[in-house]
């Protein structure tokens, strides 16, 4: 059974490794329990979307843009939290993409105070998440997105990358065009089936 200082060592050894950046994940993304993951998953889908791969070993890392997700919770395993942000610069994450539910989701507002400079975009899970998610004081600050909206948030992340490589932010106005597109597809089939026939069609 992996143990919370199994992964605390595991982090603190990645930090000491001083590995090439192109072998390193460029995107974190920590949830506060698995719960959220079927919220979070929309990060994965964005970062995927735009060509990152997703790291499942250290050891055998995909090439490319890539990213990584645990379950780090600010609660229940705060030792977990505090070892993921504090290595973060020397693990090489250029961005971090923080989620937590509850009306005290701390998780993204405690991995921003601790791997700052390092940008953290923050997703509430749920509603009742938003007030602590942005409630950050000033100067200390985190990007966030809306409840539920981690789609978002992967894209930010990748915002944030993209301000020092056209390729990658061509890759997110194609993306965006497609996105564009797909609403005038939309668009065009509502007007042509009718209203009747266009519900009838997506159920």
């Amino acid at each position: 059974m992996t143990t919370v200082t199994d992964l605390v060592e595991l982090f603190e050894a990645e930090a000491q490794r001083d590995r090439p950046d192109e072998q390193t994940p460029d995107v974190g993304v920590v949830m506060g329990s698995d719960s959220d993951l079927d919220v979070m998953a929309g990060a994965h889908d964005a970062l995927t979307d735009l060509g990152f791969a997703e790291v499942t070993d250290y050891d055998d890392p995909p090439t490319g843009y890539t990213f990584e997700s645990w379950v780090v919770s600010a609660h229940r395993t705060p030792d977990l939290m505090y070892a993921y942000a504090e290595t973060a610069a020397d693990r090489s994450l250029d961005v971090i993409i923080a989620g937590a539910g509850g009306k005290s989701a701390d998780l993204p507002n405690m991995t921003a105070s601790l791997a700052y400079p390092i940008p953290v975009v923050g997703v509430p899970v749920q509603e009742k998440s938003v007030d602590s998610v942005i409630g950050m004081p000033t100067g200390a600050p985190i990007t966030a997105v809306d409840a539920g909206k981690s789609y978002n948030a992967g894209l930010s992340a990748a915002q944030f990358l993209a301000t020092s490589d056209d390729e990658l932010a061509e890759r997110l106005r194609d993306l965006h065009a497609e996105r564009r597109d797909g609403v005038a597809d939309v668009s065009r089939e509502l007007h042509e089936r009718g209203t009747p026939g266009f519900r009838s069609a997506r159920d």
